[in-house]
């Protein structure tokens, strides 16, 4: 009895023992900086050129997340992360692959043209993917909507990749402001350099065959059939109405987020816009409507309940804003990329692309008060290098509604976006002309002109001239619709 007592002693405490060894943490076992696989995320990326070669690296954080999943609809774009994750299945499809690695990955990086970002998202969204989405985050406003109610909707973590939303730039230019140091705001301005393609041109013409390693018709996926040109791809489709979203969408969700940040902006309620128009000789050409234009000004007007209304004034192509009183004619404007203006009634303040270097004008009467000013927001770690891609994988780790703030989850980008492209509709609604019958040609160009457009943001809907509604959204190809 002695023995089978001693025996079964043993047993139990050898039994702990091995269970004490089982539920010891995994990075214990295997050293400093070990990740465990349960810790770590499985990656789907669709679109792997260009922006989406960062998107990727980004998302993977040198090694702590598996990319399981790569997805462009032309191999060259793709040759990069083929390499580098050789063991992750290919796909030019992303229809497919969702359905085909539906059990196996945990979030998506979306980084095509802005004409496919609606799809590809709502897709992933749709399975309960966790999504993180080039800015703009759609092409039109309507697709911004839906994207924003679907991430409520199914419960999926979400970010926009304007990455200076994670800058300490703008969360310190949110101190000074809430601290009142440039007193109330009411004018903004915002610049950028954009266009660095061909816009305002005619559409291209041409016959030209379909490289081996391109799938045309699922790079135009929802958009209107038409034939590869290399004027659209692989980078210039920015320019094109059809594809992309021109200078607006390109940089202002960069430029334009310090300012809706700081100043706590809704939908705008209002918008105006004047732009470059084409000539050929001594005749007028006017707008192409293939392709925004060269240059233009947007007016945005937003409502704020109990303050004064913020007018924020849009310039891109080369124009600029006129420089403050407070900031001395030997300072440069904003940086190489453009830059931000918030004119108060004490003062000025001022930063470059991402919120970055921001400033106080005048500089001898604010400056040491904003040095002086304590920090007290919280910032976002690494912010300056992958912080952004790493606010969002630790949240998608926490899961949806446990997770900490994000910077630009759907709920706050998605606004923001629409309020961008805002300006697009008023583009593209500048030039509109109802078709007329038996008149004259110069007759025709009876168009709206530098017309305010007023907008009902919760109905998305302008309300004193309805033919620009059409613009608010668009019309799909067959079997693109979701």
């Amino acid at each position: 009895m002695n023995q089978n007592n001693s025996r079964r002693d043993f047993l139990k405490k050898a039994s702990l023992a091995a269970t004490s060894f089982y539920i010891v943490p995994r990075h214990v076992l295997g050293g400093k900086g070990f990740t465990a696989p349960s810790d770590k995320l499985n990656i789907a990326a669709i679109g792997c050129g260009g922006k989406g070669w960062s998107d990727i690296n980004g998302a993977w954080d040198n090694g702590k997340n598996n990319i399981v999943s790569l997805c462009d609809v032309d191999d060259r774009q793709a040759q990069e992360a083929y390499k580098k994750f050789p063991d992750a299945k290919r796909y030019k499809d992303f229809r497919v692959m969702m359905e085909a690695e539906k059990n196996n990955i945990d979030a998506v990086t979306v980084s095509t043209p802005d004409h496919t970002h609606y799809v590809v998202a709502m897709a992933a969204m749709q399975q309960g993917k966790h999504v993180y989405v080039q800015k703009p985050l759609a092409h039109n406003i309507y697709e911004v909507r839906k994207m924003t109610e679907a991430a409520r909707q199914y419960k999926v973590v979400s970010q926009m990749g304007n990455q200076g939303a994670s800058g300490d730039g703008v969360r310190r230019m949110m101190e000074w402001y809430n601290a009142g140091l440039i007193g109330e705001v009411s004018k903004v301005h915002v610049w950028t350099n954009r266009p660095v393609w061909p816009q305002g041109i005619a559409r291209p013409t041409g016959k030209f065959d379909v490289p081996k390693e391109l799938d045309w018709d699922l790079w135009l996926g929802p958009a209107k059939w038409e034939d590869y040109n290399p004027a659209y791809h692989p980078f210039n489709w920015r320019g094109w109405v059809n594809y992309g979203t021109g200078s607006l969408g390109d940089m202002a969700c960069h430029m334009m987020d310090p300012p809706y940040r700081v100043l706590g902006l809704g939908y705008p309620s209002e918008v105006e816009c004047s732009m470059t128009e084409n000539w050929v000789g001594s005749f007028q050409q006017g707008y192409f409507p293939e392709s925004y234009p060269a240059s233009s000004m947007i007016h945005l007007k937003f409502p704020r309940k109990g303050k004064s209304d913020v007018k924020m004034t849009w310039y891109d192509g080369g124009l600029l804003p006129e420089r403050p009183e407070e900031i001395p004619a030997d300072v440069k404007l904003g940086d190489w990329s453009g830059g931000v203006l918030l004119i108060g009634t004490k003062g000025v303040m001022m930063c470059g692309v991402y919120g970055s270097n921001p400033t106080l004008w005048p500089e001898n009467k604010l400056k040491a008060a904003g040095e002086k000013l304590p920090v007290s927001l919280p910032r976002v770690v690494g912010a300056d290098n992958e912080g952004h891609y790493q606010q969002w994988l630790a949240a998608c780790k926490e899961g949806y509604g446990k997770h900490k703030p994000l910077s630009s989850s759907f709920d706050y980008a998605g606004p923001m976006s629409e309020s961008v492209l805002m300006g697009n509709l008023a583009i593209r609604s500048y030039f509109y002309r109802t078709p007329k019958k038996d008149k004259q040609w110069l007759q025709d160009f009876d168009y709206p002109g530098r017309k305010k457009l007023l907008w009902d943001g919760v109905n998305m809907k302008i309300t004193n001239f309805d033919e620009a509604n059409q613009f608010v959204k668009r019309e799909y190809r067959n079997g693109w619709t979701l």
